[in-house]
């Protein structure tokens, strides 16, 4: 077999190893105002770039009926977003727990709760 055609049967098995999504991208987008104790959001997984996550959070933010939404955090593995009534922080990492505990970590106060993660 020649290198060249060997080449290209290895670059084909690699992508059919790697599932689809390990290049897709989430956002998170909140409508959370000092005071909020629930505050509104919209969350995307599996879209195709950053751009297009964070505009379909958006989309999600406001069918959700939320007036003043913004993205908070896009992500390619996982993502979390973490308030309370003054304070809020952002997480993302390689899973849901790393996510929300640097969310935890960055809101930093003692009534800090997850409000929402997820994963790809």
């Amino acid at each position: 077999m020649n290198t060249r055609l060997s080449s290209l049967l290895a670059a084909l098995a690699f992508v059919a190893a790697v599932p689809f999504n390990a290049w897709a991208v989430g956002a998170i987008a909140v409508d959370d105002e000092v005071g909020d104790s629930d505050p509104g959001y919209g969350i995307v997984t599996g879209m195709d770039s950053e751009q297009a996550a964070k505009a379909g959070a958006m989309k999600e933010c406001r069918a959700a009926g939320n007036k003043n939404c913004r993205v908070a955090v896009w992500f390619n593995k996982c993502g979390a977003y973490a308030s309370s009534r003054k304070n809020e922080g952002i997480g993302y990492g390689s899973s849901k727990s790393v996510a929300e505990r640097k969310a935890l970590e960055e809101c930093g106060a003692s009534g800090c709760r997850i409000v929402v993660s997820d994963c790809e």
